[in-house]
């Protein structure tokens, strides 16, 4: 018979439904299978269908073995791109929103994929953010959240925060403005307080994901042995983390982030301060990745120095675009002998390079930076020791002089969930001038975004929202302002596998009884772009929840599938040299012609309309 997808497939698809043949059940063996949950951008591409026929594939062939699968379907709803659609087409973020869902749900089920609709969620849904809302209550209460200045990306023009990503060579990445570093007041969530338990279960994973994504997350997550010794400069404290204080006496120089407090008091002090206020200001229209990925170095003296706590010597003190204000203290000893980039920023101002290592068997290089372990030479009592036997050794006589002391340092950093935005979750605080912070009450959740809201791209859309911002004090009644930011998208994508499990619950974000029988999930699938952040942050958020007694895993996903991503469009050779034949005219090509192909695929646009 002729086969008419139109009817045979929809038939089909209806008698599943009717039949909720995919429901899932609690009872027997379970499974469950859980792909990344897109965002409602409006169409599904190929990077979905891939991602998701891998799940469905697992799905029904469990299901045929007699597993009870749960295998579920939601979207990741909130988000920057639907204010962006709002300012260019004129529509509200919902309206957007969930006009994609439904025109993106429809695409999916015309796919026939195994989904348990009766479980789906969107996260920009009131009753799944009250839930957001409410464990952001629970970190506060258990001292995980917290509000502090934070340097950021601003716009100017815009008015508002950008992501690293949002900054192209120094500029916003919608209005070209150059870009600032701006203190702004923001949440945190001190993921760092888990930082040793993130890095020790990952042996539990072993095996079960990817090496490459274990391997990105250890990475992330930094963590370094060491010291941190004090450099006195200006009868200031400088305070710097190293993992070699094996080489301390050969520290011929101290490095401040142009962001760290002391830079310009310590310029102020120095003489130095309008030039170097002047270079610090041109770093911070940097964002954090360009200056982390600039190769040239680029410095300015403060005009002070510094001692050296194992030699007494004075060393001068710099600011440079390569210390990061992030990272460790914000401030490094510069080894340049043991150390490359300090090696290369000496070389270009003419600062002393003094060997304190040498190789155990052979002579130091001459034009190069010795990074190696070896022999420890020009280092007074400790010469001719074994480095890795003066790490320790050092440390332990610094420390006993009140100049240094054990220290274990992580790469990670508190997540700031802030984001000045209207498409998010409302952070459920109030500030008070008798009170000050004071958290909404639980039995006041959701505290739900208005819908009237102007959005012009200029500023934080809820801040001209009168009727949101002007609130009561829960605690003493007094008139109070309402938080404005609103959460990181992160926030919601952190627990929803947990949603899935009892996405109907209208007294807790789930109920421990069933997401004992589902959890963990059994296989997750999605890009391995998402190694770090959203998996590092459901990790988290599992963890925070285990302390919590509501989950009995300290893991949330046992298995990670990472797909292949889709990253162009592709042409065979034939349709490509039929395309060089119509173009070009009609005649033989020969296989010198192949020569050009890459490059005329790159630079010839009309070909990727094939």
């Amino acid at each position: 018979m002729e086969y008419k997808p139109q009817e045979i497939e929809s038939k089909w698809q209806r008698m599943w439904e009717d039949c909720s043949l995919f429901s899932s059940k609690q009872e027997g063996r379970k499974v469950y299978v859980l792909e990344m949950f897109p965002y409602p951008s409006g169409r599904i591409h190929m990077g979905h269908v891939r991602n998701y026929t891998i799940g469905d594939a697992l799905a029904r062939f469990l299901r045929f073995k007699g597993y009870s699968v749960l295998h579920p379907m939601g979207w990741d709803a909130f988000g920057l791109p639907a204010e962006n659609a709002a300012i260019k087409q004129g529509v509200h973020p919902a309206s957007w929103t969930f006009e994609n869902i439904s025109y993106m749900k429809r695409q999916l089920r015309s796919l026939g994929f195994s989904y348990d609709w009766e479980r789906e969620i969107a996260t920009c849904d009131p009753q799944y953010y009250r839930w957001n809302q409410w464990l952001f209550l629970k970190f506060l209460e258990r001292g995980l959240a917290y509000r502090k200045l934070a340097e950021v990306n601003w716009c100017p023009n815009d008015q508002t925060v950008l992501a690293n990503e949002q900054v192209i060579e120094g500029r916003c990445w919608r209005c070209s403005t150059p870009i600032v570093r701006k203190e702004v007041p923001s949440w945190y969530l001190k993921i760092t307080a888990y930082a040793e338990r993130l890095l020790e279960d990952l042996e539990e994973l072993e095996g079960k994901w990817p090496e490459r994504v274990i391997t990105q997350q250890r990475n992330w997550i930094g963590r370094s042995e060491g010291a941190v010794l004090r450099f006195l400069s200006e009868e200031v404290p400088i305070e710097v983390f190293t993992t070699r204080p094996d080489t301390v006496f050969g520290a011929t120089f101290v490095v401040l982030a142009p962001e760290h407090p002391l830079t310009l008091e310590l310029a102020k002090r120095g003489g130095m301060f309008e030039k170097v206020k002047e270079f610090v200001d041109r770093m911070k229209q940097k964002s954090t990745r360009e200056r982390g990925t600039e190769e040239e170095k680029e410095g300015i003296f403060l005009g002070v120095y510094a001692t050296n706590p194992a030699t007494g010597e004075r060393i001068p003190v710099w600011s440079a675009n390569y210390v990061l204000y992030e990272y460790g203290t914000g401030a490094i000893m510069c080894v340049p002998a043991h150390d490359q980039r300090d090696y290369d920023f000496a070389v270009k101002y003419g600062l002393p390079v003094r060997y304190v290592i040498k190789p155990e068997y052979g002579e130091v290089p001459e034009d190069r930076a010795y990074e190696e372990r070896g022999i420890l030479i020009n280092s007074g009592p400790f010469d001719r020791m074994n480095s890795e036997e003066a790490k320790r050794a050092i440390t332990s006589w610094l420390k006993e002089r009140g100049l240094g002391d054990f220290r274990i340092t992580y790469r990670l950093r508190d997540w700031n969930i802030s984001r000045q935005r209207y498409w998010g979750t409302p952070i459920p605080v109030v500030y008070c001038d008798h009170c000050g912070i004071v958290p909404v009450p639980e039995e006041e959740l959701p505290v739900l975004l208005p819908e009237r809201v102007e959005i012009t791209g200029h500023g934080n859309p809820l801040e001209g929202v009168r009727e949101f911002v002007d609130t009561r004090c829960p605690k003493c009644g007094s008139p109070a302002k309402r938080e404005t930011d609103t959460m990181d998208t992160f926030f919601d994508s952190s627990w929803y596998f947990l949603r899935f499990c009892d996405p109907k619950n209208h007294s807790m974000p789930f109920s421990p009884e069933r997401v004992e029988f589902w959890m963990p999930v059994d296989f997750y699938i999605g890009g391995i772009e998402h190694a770090v952040l959203h998996l590092l942050y459901a990790r988290f958020f599992q963890k925070f929840l285990y302390d919590l007694g509501l989950v009995k895993d300290r893991e949330p996903f046992l298995r990670l599938i990472t797909q292949g991503m889709v990253l162009k469009r592709w042409v065979s050779v034939e349709a490509y040299l039929r395309y060089l034949q119509d173009k070009y005219g009609a005649r033989d090509l020969e296989d010198k012609d192949l020569q050009e192909l890459v490059k005329l695929v790159e630079e010839d646009r009309e070909l990727l309309k094939l």
